[in-house]
């Protein structure tokens, strides 16, 4: 995972990841909004909203969700502005905590299976203001939520996953 900062104020995340899948089955994981939930920390309390209209992706798609940050719930909605089966789909904000955040979600194949990598760009309101709460919060944050990600695919992946839904039902 490494963090960096691209022009006009904008930070960058970008995490890499081999899967032990085809690339087909990798891409399917991930396309299915339902996932998400699947791969994002319980203290976020990650939830959507209107699942009835969010069951596939597709270009133009559209997410309602709301996630907890300090104690603090808030609306997000984003929309996948580029989807091209099964090399990548990019997910943009168009209402949430960010000034602007573009999610670019790619697959390759490799020897091994599938190098999926993710490249995340945002900015954050409030230039000055935000450049200190990004250097003492905002990157951390984003590291323990990938870190979480990339455990909870790991286990899909090896097939040792077990869905959230099913452990809290049965719980």
């Amino acid at each position: 995972m490494t963090f960096g900062k691209s022009g006009r104020g904008d930070y960058q995340l970008k995490t890499s990841q081999v899967l032990p899948v085809a690339i087909k089955k990798a891409f399917s994981f991930f396309e299915a909004p339902e996932n998400l939930f699947e791969i994002t920390p319980d203290w976020l309390e990650f939830r959507f909203h209107n699942k009835e209209q969010q069951s596939r992706t597709y270009e133009g798609a559209e997410f309602d969700y709301t996630i907890r940050w300090f104690s603090v719930k808030l609306k997000w909605r984003t929309k996948i502005s580029e989807y091209i089966p099964p090399e990548r789909f990019t997910d943009i904000q168009l209402k949430g905590p960010y000034s602007s955040w573009e999610h670019l979600h790619t697959f390759t194949e490799v020897p091994e299976g599938t190098l999926m990598r993710d490249q995340v760009t945002y900015r954050l309101p409030l230039y000055v203001i935000g450049n200190i709460v990004n250097k003492f919060f905002i990157m951390q944050q984003l590291e323990d939520i990938f870190s979480y990600r990339a455990m909870r695919i790991a286990e899909w992946a090896s097939g040792t996953f077990r869905s959230k839904l099913y452990s809290h039902i049965n719980s």
